[in-house]
């Protein structure tokens, strides 16, 4: 268009495989995940996906970007 060439747009997203196999290995238990907002999440993990897990709390799922994790750890019941 106008004689200039497209620019084409790279989507980048890290993965860290350590952190995806972790969390894998843990679906289904209670967990709590602390996110850089300062804000706690507490519920079961119910899916893993390389760029975000589910975590559910009273059967309404939470979409947590893997990216916004600070820390997750057991919840303690």
């Amino acid at each position: 268009m106008n004689g200039q060439p497209e620019k084409s747009v790279e989507f980048v997203s890290h993965f860290d495989p350590y952190v995806y196999q972790t969390l894998t290995s843990i679906i289904g238990t209670k967990i709590v995940v602390q996110l850089t907002n300062n804000s706690v999440v507490k519920g079961e993990l119910s899916k893993v996906l390389p760029d975000h897990i589910v975590v559910e709390t009273n059967e309404t799922p939470f979409f947590i970007r893997t990216q916004q994790i600070i820390w997750v750890s057991p919840a303690i019941s």
